[in-house]
């Protein structure tokens, strides 16, 4: 790794949290605030397997034994639980902290949500489209695009100035334990993915992990963990997964020249010099050059008509 992707963490990785009592059965959401949805016993146990796997993920490295993590969580209960259950497959040493971030919270679909207005809501939210729909009192996938933006300014930021205080010799690890739809808004900006290629995405599972990893070049990608089969099913398109394969062994700040969504997704036709670009004048009409005459007569005599008052020709 070259010195300047020292500091950078080795791996991001998104979690979702553990199958919660809204997963369950929707009634719950007409009865309990979101934010106050509890997990299931199965969605605790799906959170301790995933700290197990999470571990197993971070110290594979033999070469990097002195590896850390820090966490990222959003503010919901069933986040926060998830968080309390991956904590048990790691020491105090290896954790650098934790930060409550409300800007990685879900999606807002208003406060209590009556079941059958909310099934409706939904139909309607597929003809609309999902990224753009906005809930009744809450809020579209595009508004949760502008806080995860935020908050990516942020962790940026937490990186470049070393707020983490992390020793350049440990590997560091980025964890994310958030939900469905902010995972997977935070990828597309990652990635600067299209809404079209949003609209083809598939929710993870609970306690799901997507592992966003350095490669050499100071690059992250999602190819380097995980298998073509398993981006396709994600929702990840041909091109997509390509992108990805390449993000493997890119440099830092390169683009993919041949990336159409970054080009030519935008254009029908592109001339392949200036010459080709060039319009042939527009011959005027004799109607429109008698008018042009008209205009012009007109004009000269307004100006006159200016200067006279001026030089106190006219009162």
């Amino acid at each position: 790794m070259s010195p300047d992707n020292k500091l950078l963490p080795k791996r991001i990785i998104l979690v979702r949290h553990g199958e919660s009592e809204g997963n369950l059965d929707t009634a719950a959401y007409t009865t309990t605030p979101d934010h106050k949805i509890q997990l299931t016993d199965s969605g605790l146990q799906q959170a301790q397997e995933a700290g197990a796997r999470l571990h197993s993920l971070i110290s594979s490295n033999p070469s990097s034994p002195e590896w850390r993590v820090y966490f990222y969580v959003s503010p919901y209960d069933r986040t926060r639980s998830t968080l309390r259950e991956i904590g048990r497959s790691f020491s105090r040493r290896r954790v650098i902290g934790v930060r409550e971030e409300c800007r990685i919270r879900e999606q807002d679909f208003g406060n209590f949500q009556v079941k059958e207005r909310m099934r409706a809501t939904k139909k309607v939210r597929e003809r609309f489209g999902r990224f753009f729909y906005r809930f009744p009192e809450g809020e579209s996938a595009a508004d949760v695009f502008d806080r995860v933006s935020s908050f990516l300014e942020s962790l940026w930021r937490d990186i470049d100035m070393n707020r983490l205080h992390i020793n350049p010799s440990h590997e560091l690890n980025f964890v994310i334990v958030s939900h469905g739809l902010t995972s997977r808004v935070f990828l597309m900006k990652w990635f600067k993915w299209t809404v079209e290629q949003f609209e083809g995405l598939n929710n993870p599972g609970n306690s799901e992990i997507r592992v966003m990893e350095l490669g050499q070049g100071g690059d992250y990608s999602l190819a380097i963990h995980h298998t073509e089969e398993e981006l396709a099913a994600w929702g990840l398109s041909p091109e997509m997964i390509a992108d990805q394969k390449w993000r493997v062994n890119a440099h830092k700040g390169e683009w993919k020249e041949d990336c159409k969504w970054y080009f030519g997704d935008f254009f029908d036709h592109l001339a392949d010099s200036d010459n080709e670009c060039e319009t042939e004048p527009i011959e005027e009409t004799e109607e429109e050059e008698e008018e042009g005459r008209k205009v012009n007569l007109l004009t000269s005599s307004e100006a006159n008509n200016e200067a006279e008052l001026y030089n106190g020709k006219c009162c």
